[in-house]
């Protein structure tokens, strides 16, 4: 079943490519979705796909540089998106 997940990281996320690199590393996966630096120096991003997709994507997130940069993550679940294909940096 599918779902969507919006997640805020904190850290050294803005500047350091982070938006891009979540853009490669989703490619790999099933989902959909997008990801933006938000003006208080976090990124948000809204995942949607198969749990298991997003869980996997999320884990290589971590695993990959990327996760050196995150301090901390917020996670909740949000409505489907509506609209969106691939995954993109706004």
């Amino acid at each position: 079943m599918e779902t969507a997940r919006q997640y805020f990281f904190t850290g050294r996320v803005q500047g350091v490519g982070f938006r891009y690199s979540a853009k490669r590393l989703a490619m790999g996966f099933d989902v959909v979705g997008w990801v933006r630096n938000l003006e208080d120096g976090r990124v948000e991003m809204q995942v949607m796909g198969e749990e298991e997709e997003i869980d996997a994507f999320l884990e290589e997130m971590h695993d990959s540089p990327l996760g050196h940069h995150i301090q901390e993550q917020e996670e909740r679940s949000v409505p489907l998106l509506e609209e969106v294909s691939g995954f993109s940096i706004r």
